[in-house]
């Protein structure tokens, strides 16, 4: 349960009384001491806890263009919120009392799905689980698939250009969207909902609000691409001894499969563990890998997803030969494919359950980073051995698309030391480490979760004046009063 806010002060007062008029009392949720709204004022890590003036729940285009001009007209701030899974703190507002939170939960419909275009219209505030549903419904396929697909809008994915498991077949949130549909700063709506896959006229405006995690505009509907509908996919769990191995039987996997190979997730041994212990249900897949002759995790597990339109058996015999060729070449040490569909499930709940669990065995330094795909073994040794020298013992909890270069490399206390005493004098001095490391290696120090408020400072120091300056230019550009989702992003 929250604390009660401070009653508003007058301005506020009439500002939420136009709210209430605008969108109806009940899409106006003022916090207090009876009615937590945590979901709405917390990130989904519990590492920021904020305070709004309100919540409020628009159902249209035209409603969020009401509220964001009447917010203009009483200068208050807002926070664009879709299902608040933001792993940066990019979607809660600050402790001050004084910020609308936008949710866009119930801008939640399918628009248009045009078979023969391959693309489809939804509402910004469609679970991406739904959007995912109404294209299969459809016969055809929307590949942007998240362990929060569950609970994450599309709107979010884009404003973070999610990235997710199958980047290395499909690409991005920004490579799966056609044309936008936001509301500006003054409270217009730009009208870019075009499906066409060729428009050459001038700056890419889509472009730019994808990724842009609510600071230009509020994207309050998207047309997608859709593909063909695999008729059949199959995955196999490998495991390898080393990083580098797993490097190789990509490549491989690469040349064999082509446009087959739609995933190559990695995973260390500690995250797997982790999910074993937290939740065995989800990672009973896990258990394949084990024997009577092996009968411990591999170092690393390789999570190889396939899907074709061709015959099923053409698959399986191609990603057997893969795998046998691979093995009789030392690449890796073990493998199971998935015999069914349950099967294949498993394995793939396996890789989804590991976040749960790092939740549930406490904080972490997390990052998500991302160098060239060739260079990922050489900054996991050089990144090991660095964080040992600076806090040794540390545990890594190393996993992520191997196939697109993005780890996501997680710090833990040593056995002995206490998570929060080991936060507060060493989590700057990790990110410094992992950063720094990241980027010498022609990375980056954000690959698919956004800036935030969380790298917000870090983005600043390492990151050119120029660069900076753009970014800044451009934001005063679209809004110059700073009124969406300010402190965040923009360094």
């Amino acid at each position: 349960m929250t604390d009660a806010p401070s009653p508003p002060c007058g301005q506020h007062e009439a500002l939420l009384e136009a709210l209430r008029q605008t969108l109806g009392a009940a899409a106006v949720l003022r916090p207090d001491a009876h009615d937590s709204l945590d979901r709405y004022q917390v990130d989904w890590r519990k590492r920021y806890r904020g305070q709004g003036l309100a919540i409020v729940r628009p159902a249209s285009t035209d409603e969020v263009a009401a509220v964001v001009r009447l917010c203009a007209r009483h200068r208050v701030s807002i926070v664009p919120q879709g299902g608040n899974t933001s792993l940066v703190g990019g979607s809660v507002p600050d402790d001050s009392g004084q910020q609308i939170v936008l949710n866009l939960g119930r801008l939640n419909r399918v628009l248009a799905v045009d078979a023969a275009n391959l693309s489809m219209t939804v509402q910004a505030g469609c679970l991406l689980v739904d959007v995912q549903r109404a294209a299969n419904e459809a016969g055809l396929l929307f590949p942007l698939s998240l362990a929060s697909e569950g609970s994450c809008t599309i709107g979010g994915n884009l404003a973070t250009n999610a990235g997710g498991t199958q980047v290395l077949r499909y690409g991005t949130a920004r490579e799966l969207c056609l044309g936008l549909e936001a509301v500006t700063a003054q409270g217009e709506v730009w009208e870019g909902l075009k499906s066409l896959r060729k428009d050459n006229t001038g700056y890419d405006l889509r472009d730019l609000l994808v990724g842009s995690e609510g600071t230009l505009a509020i994207i309050t509907a998207a047309t997608l691409r859709l593909y063909p509908r695999p008729t059949h996919h199959q995955a196999a769990l490998v495991g390898c001894a080393t990083l580098a191995q797993c490097v190789s039987l990509l490549q491989q996997a690469r040349t064999q499969l082509d446009a087959r190979l739609t995933g190559f997730e990695v995973m260390h041994n500690a995250p797997v563990a982790l999910a074993l212990h937290h939740l065995p249900e989800q990672a009973q897949a896990a258990r394949a890998l084990l024997t009577p002759e092996e009968p411990t995790l591999p170092a690393w597990t390789v999570l190889l997803d396939t899907a074709d339109t061709g015959r099923a058996s053409t698959l399986t015999d191609d990603l057997e030969s893969l795998l046998h060729e691979a093995q009789q070449q030392g690449l890796i040490e073990r493998a199971t494919l998935s015999q069914t569909e349950a099967q294949y499930r498993a394995m793939w709940t396996l890789r989804e359950a590991i976040p749960m669990a790092e939740k549930i065995e406490g904080h972490m330094v997390k990052h998500d980073i991302a160098v060239p795909t060739s260079l990922v073994p050489a900054f996991v040794e050089q990144a090991q051995a660095a964080l040992q020298r600076l806090v040794p013992g540390c545990r890594i909890v190393c996993f992520g698309h191997l196939g697109d270069g993005n780890l996501h490399y997680n710090v833990q206390a040593p056995v002995n030391m206490d998570t929060e005493v080991f936060l507060a004098q060493h989590e700057a001095a990790i990110h410094a480490l992992v950063y720094d490391l990241a980027l010498s290696l022609g990375g980056t120090i954000s690959a698919e979760h956004g800036i935030g408020q969380l790298k917000r400072v870090e983005l600043g120091q390492r990151q050119s004046a120029t660069r900076t300056a753009w970014m800044r230019a451009i934001k005063h550009a679209l809004d110059p009063e700073d009124r969406f989702n300010p402190g965040r992003l923009v360094p």
